[in-house]
């Protein structure tokens, strides 16, 4: 046999072998989309499951920082007989931001329209503090300032804290 037709039966046997190959391909091809996709589909709800818990504790979480915020529960965790105001208002401050930073991650595992919402009543709790204290002459004490902000949480119509934890409810609902 001469170097040409090896060459030519060569070439007829590798186009054989990718012509069987690609009926192969064209006959299996849905079955190994669809193990594909079910692939995806597995991982998908793998990682659903293991995403989860972190976005159920991600909303309690932030139930816990809404109720630590509330003035309600800051004044009674924070007042202490005989307190200046201007420490009152600083210790109330420095709560909030504190707590804030300890659940700023949670933002990972909410709705960003729920962060959204997390962060303002944050930012609407310090200028409601920061706007008692300026209504107020200086000098008074805690007493003074912790009546000026729940007499002002008293006139509002709907608590705002308690608007919060039924959206961060509903969101919870939402993921069932």
């Amino acid at each position: 046999m001469n170097t040409q037709q090896i060459l030519v039966d060569i070439v007829i046997l590798f186009a054989g072998i990718f012509i069987a190959l690609m009926a192969v391909y064209y006959i299996l091809r849905s079955d190994i989309q669809r193990f594909f996709n079910l692939k995806t589909i597995e991982l998908n709800k793998e990682s659903r499951a293991h995403i989860l818990p972190l976005r159920l504790q991600a909303h309690e979480r932030l139930i816990i920082f809404i109720d630590r915020i509330n003035p309600a529960n800051l004044l009674v965790r924070l007042h202490q007989q005989g307190i200046a105001m201007a420490t009152l208002q600083a210790g109330i401050l420095n709560e909030i931001r504190s707590e804030y930073q300890h659940n700023i991650t949670q933002q990972l595992y909410v709705d960003s329209a729920i962060w959204a919402v997390v962060r303002k009543l944050k930012d609407d709790t310090i200028a409601m503090i920061n706007n008692a204290v300026q209504g107020l002459p200086a000098g008074e004490n805690g007493i003074e300032l912790s009546k000026t902000i729940l007499q002002h949480m008293a006139s509002i119509d709907e608590n705002p804290y308690d608007l919060t934890i039924e959206l961060i409810k509903k969101d919870i609902h939402s993921l069932f």
